[in-house]
């Protein structure tokens, strides 16, 4: 017999696996003296759905679960991973190895095709050792770093898999694949499911296997330079090394950093387009105080998570209204250099999966108003990338030319004061004291000063010179998009050539770039296998 259970229950039932087995066999009226039994006579519990509700005082957790009484248990995933032999197939071109690309040659596998993965960074082991060279040594490696490499950005991030794009793909079946390639069956479980920077590139090796065994074929320390263009149809790409590779069309994945390739398209003709971003700072406080503020009570204990928030408000600044919100928190998390060239200044935020960090960390941005490109309008569609480097140049610069962060205490900055001394961080190439209203242009800085004061008021202390401000975060997103049919996907002027994911302004996050890039591989091999 199959029982299943929704339950609300205290943490420190929740997460004590003993506990919870007990307080399902008491609602179930099961004898206790099974708890002892071994399987298969033993009834199995298996939670199917998990989330913490901190609303009020006292902290519930809710829990969906399912519980078999001799009976054996479903599979807990449906995913196999067993891919045809693609090794003779036809060609198509996949430029990146993100999310959106690792994923879109996997689907493409599936369908019978075989994969031509171009990824301009190093392979996640060879990353490691560039990664460290920005920590230590300041030096930026322009494609290989915490933006290009094997996996993208999201292979040294958080590993956030929490996404709102139903409409966009199978949520869960991404997951499944990462599941069957390492990723913990408890991602299926979580309600905000994350896998952790440590644990991600173990992810990452294994679907470039499933890949590589399947036929298909990842080269790395490869970029592309040029498309291969004949009467509005793409025919294929030329790299760095001076290949010429053709297929049946081209994924175009290559992220929102990659800002040669936005100019690559704007010289050759092929319609692009300015779309909506936004830019800030990264703020940075103790963890234990985001626990106490957010579980009502003096530390979180032995089993609640690191606590995690989300803030959003609307400021007015001479006349333009402006979203300030949070992005991409990272609960016991470390902020990171994420610039893609020398001279520039960027921060990211990223956690490992236990989140034991002392340090929390989320962006704090600024949505970009067209009125704010006014002075770009020469560089057209590319307008946004424009203003986007010159704030990460003058945040280097202001800062020392190197990798070390411009920095303010909260409320120094809110009340216009000098911060004469920083903060312990988790920062490690280091900070500097700086004004981050001279690093930040007053259309971002003075609605992210009204903002900190909405949230304030929100989140009590939140406003606290026990927390700082470090800069810039300023890749939250592509200031460019490469149009397509909303359809088929393919862009709307070149045939065979389909725009993806982050890169092409349709997706954020791995869960997201992930379905985005099978839909592409889908609708490639629809119109034109």
């Amino acid at each position: 017999m199959i029982h299943s259970l929704s339950l609300t229950l205290d943490p420190e039932i929740a997460f004590d696996d003993p506990a919870f087995e007990r307080e399902v066999y008491n609602r179930l009226h099961l004898p206790p003296d099974l708890l002892i039994g071994v399987e298969p006579e033993r009834p199995i519990v298996r939670k199917l759905r998990q989330s913490i509700d901190a609303r009020s005082r006292q902290v519930k957790v809710h829990i969906d679960a399912e519980v078999y009484v001799g009976e054996k248990p479903r599979p807990l995933i449906a995913y196999q991973r067993r891919y045809p032999d693609v090794s003779q197939a036809r060609d198509v071109i996949v430029v990146g190895a993100g999310p959106a690309g690792l994923f879109a040659a996997l689907r493409l596998i599936e369908l019978g095709i075989r994969p031509v993965v171009l990824e301009r960074g190093s392979d996640v082991r060879a990353r490691r050792r560039d990664l460290a060279a920005i920590n230590k040594d300041h030096i930026v490696n322009p494609e290989s770093n915490y933006c290009f490499g094997e996996g993208g950005a999201g292979t040294y991030s958080d590993g956030k898999l929490y996404t709102r794009s139903k409409k966009r793909g199978d949520v869960r079946r991404i997951l499944e694949i990462l599941v069957a390639h390492g990723a913990t069956d408890q991602i299926l479980v979580d309600a905000h499911p994350h896998i952790g920077t440590n644990k991600l590139p173990d992810v990452v090796v294994a679907l470039r296997q499933s890949i590589i065994d399947a036929g298909g074929e990842i080269r790395f320390d490869t970029r592309m330079v040029d498309l291969l263009v004949e009467q509005n149809e793409i025919k294929g790409v030329v790299t760095d090394r001076g290949d010429e590779l053709t297929g049946l069309g081209v994924i175009l994945a290559t992220g929102h950093s990659a800002r040669d390739v936005f100019s690559l398209l704007h010289r050759k003709g092929i319609t692009i387009e300015s779309k909506p971003f936004a830019m800030g700072v990264r703020i940075e406080h103790q963890q234990s105080f985001i626990d106490r503020i957010q579980y009502h009570r003096p530390d979180r204990g032995d089993y609640l998570p690191a606590a995690s928030y989300s803030l959003v408000t609307q400021t007015r600044h001479k006349g333009v209204e402006r979203g300030v919100f949070s992005f991409c928190m990272c609960p016991g998390g470390f902020i990171v250099p994420a610039a893609t060239a020398p001279g520039e200044l960027v921060v990211n935020g990223m956690s490992p999966s236990r989140r034991d960090s002392k340090f929390a960390n989320s962006g704090l941005v600024v949505a970009i108003h067209e009125n704010d490109l006014k002075p770009y309008r020469a560089y057209g569609p590319l307008a946004g990338l424009q203003y986007q480097k010159e704030l990460e140049q003058r945040a280097c610069q202001l800062a020392g030319g190197n990798q070390t962060a411009p920095a303010q205490r909260v409320s120094d900055y809110v009340n216009g004061r000098i911060s004469s001394q920083l903060l312990p961080t988790s920062y490690q190439p280091g900070l500097k004291p700086v004004e981050m209203s001279t690093v930040l242009p007053e259309a971002i800085a003075a609605p992210l000063k009204a903002g900190l004061k909405q949230f304030g008021l929100s989140m009590r202390g939140y406003v606290t010179n026990d927390a700082q401000l470090i800069g810039v975060e300023s890749r939250t997103s592509s200031p460019v998009r490469i149009p397509r049919h909303p359809d088929t996907l393919e862009h709307v002027q070149i045939r065979r050539l389909f725009p993806c994911s982050e890169g092409a302004g349709y997706a954020g996050g791995i869960v997201s770039a992930a379905m985005d890039g099978e839909k592409c591989a889908e609708q490639l091999i629809k119109r034109y296998a």
